[in-house]
Formats: C-alpha cells, structure tokens, sequence
C-alpha cells in the first residue's frame, strides 16, 4: 500500500506541469491553424520513412506526388526520410506546394531537403500533428508503411466513420503490400459485425499515379475543396 501512496504523490507533484503543457499545446495549435489556413488544398501521403531512394515505391511515390501537384493540389507529409521525402520531391518537381509537419523525436527526425522554406513546421506533439493532417487534407495517399502509417489511416477512417469529419479519399498504393489487412479486415471485422460494408467501403486501393488522380477527380468533380471540419 505504502508503494502506491508514494505514486499517487508523485501523480499530484507532476500536475503542477500541467499548465505549462496546455500553454505549449495551444502554441501549436495556434501557430499550426495560422499557417496551414493559407497553405490551400492539399493531399497528404503517408509511408516507411525507411524506404531507401532505389526502391521502386519511392521512385513511384515520386511519380504520384507529381501527378497530384500537376492536377492542382498541393502535397503534406510527416517532413521526414523515405516516403515522405520522395512526396515532397516529387512536389518540388512539378513545382507545386511542398509541406512539411516534422515531428521533434528523441532520435531527431531530420526533415527532408524538398520542403518548401516558409512550409515547414516542427511539432513536439503527435496529436497535434495529426489534426493537422485530417483538418486541411483533402484525400491520404497511403504508400506502404508501418505502424505510424497504420495510425494514420485508421485514424482518419475512425473519425469519417464517426462524422466527426467529413469524408475524403483514402487511396491504399500496391495490392500486394496492403491485401492481407484488407484481408482481415474483411473476412473477420465484417464477417463478425464490427463493422459494416460502408466502412470498408471508405477504402480504395490503387496502383498507380493514373489511379490516384482519377480517383480524386471522380471524388471532387462535383464537391469543392475545404477543410474537413
């Protein structure tokens, strides 16, 4: 019992940081809304920031992110290595709008060298990053990742499927690489009511930069871009 009197004690000790906490949150939210307001639409692409240059997704990534930009739409990342450098390089060769929300990590991430200067951000908070990415995205372009990847995307699908947003392209790039979740996805939480077809139906999968821009066009010819709430 004495063990954990000693740690409620120290629960109580550690609010006295919580002011301090909530000031630099709402620094964050300020200055990320301020700037991001002015940014214009955009796609977010998430992916492996481990995706070495010569790997056929990061040359792909490269093609899709140009491919958006040329089709009018600026492109978001998370600012790092790997998927997301090639997004942002793919913006700056098609010379479109290249964002970057860099989160600050113990082992620092260092963002990449293709964001544009006035359009890059530091963050020292996850969730503060993330509403960034599902208020001013107008779609996900989900290269092949890992567990920050899967955040993200449910994430994003949680809040549609909830209405707490409203709904954008959520496009899954490579068959092969996301088939087994969307496997289980369907043969166990459908199967099993967890959820229903309309969810899985929030869903696309594609293969290629055609894909990804004819999937936004036949989502967006007849809605206009805005934040998504």
């Amino acid at each position: 019992m004495n063990f954990f009197k000693s740690q409620s004690q120290n629960w109580n000790e550690s609010k006295a940081n919580d002011s301090l906490g909530l000031s630099k949150i709402m620094k964050e939210f300020l200055e990320g809304y301020k700037k991001m307001s002015t940014i214009g639409p955009c796609v977010s692409f998430f992916g492996s920031a481990r995706t070495p240059s010569e790997d056929p997704q990061y040359k792909l990534t490269v093609d899709i992110a140009e491919a958006v930009v040329t089709y009018g739409l600026g492109i978001i990342t998370g600012g790092g290595p790997g998927i997301m450098e090639a997004a942002n390089l793919g913006a700056k060769k098609a010379g479109g709008t290249s964002v970057g929300l860099n989160i600050n990590l113990p082992l620092e991430q260092k963002h990449n060298d293709y964001i544009d200067d006035d359009k890059l951000m530091n963050f020292e908070y996850f969730f503060v990053r993330k509403v960034m990415f599902i208020k001013y995205s107008q779609g996900f372009v989900v290269m092949p990742g890992g567990l920050g990847t899967l955040d993200e995307l449910f994430e994003a699908l949680t809040l549609i499927q909830t209405e707490k947003i409203k709904k954008f392209p959520i496009l899954l790039v490579g068959k092969e690489y996301w088939s087994g979740l969307l496997y289980w996805i369907k043969g166990v939480l459908l199967k099993e009511y967890k959820i229903n077809a309309d969810d899985f139906n929030l869903i696309r999968v594609v293969e290629s930069k055609e894909e990804v821009v004819e999937q936004l066009h036949e989502f967006y010819k007849q809605k206009y871009f805005k934040p998504n709430f």
